[in-house]
């Protein structure tokens, strides 16, 4: 399942993690497409050979950040991180809707995640925030 999910764009390969302007913590690299999906105004977004990273720290309110320190908030996107939102309604499958109240009621949902990710049915690195599969949320449930 590793491939579930590639990204078909060559990343910046400097670095693979790097620390959150706010919070200091190490977060890993994500790329410029997954950010054009979520921020409210693509458009603006200046397109450099910089990396970006995710920031899943719900108390922090980062999003994205870049190598530059540069930062994209909560307030900029249009998605709802569900990693940011500890409620039920917070999505964790961006793909097929799931949330985490669905996840918690329906073992079965997971395997029908799996299945469709062995599918190549997902679409994670443009629909979930993050750009990555989601099933290891799943397991922090």
């Amino acid at each position: 399942m590793s491939d579930c999910c590639s990204i078909s764009h060559t990343l910046n390969q400097s670095r693979n993690n790097y620390r959150c302007p706010v919070n200091g913590r190490e977060y890993k690299r994500v790329h410029q497409k997954t950010i054009m999906h979520h921020i409210s105004k693509p458009w603006k977004l200046q397109e450099t050979s910089q990396n970006y990273y995710f920031c899943d720290d719900p108390e922090c309110d980062v999003v994205y950040f870049g190598e530059d320190d540069s930062i994209i908030k909560t307030s900029d996107i249009r998605t709802p991180v569900g990693i940011k939102n500890l409620s039920g309604d917070a999505l964790i499958c961006y793909c097929f809707g799931v949330t985490v109240h669905d996840a918690n009621a329906h073992p079965e949902i997971k395997e029908f995640v799996i299945e469709k990710t062995q599918e190549k049915m997902c679409e994670c690195e443009a629909r979930n925030p993050s750009g990555k599969c989601c099933l290891k949320y799943f397991s922090k449930l």
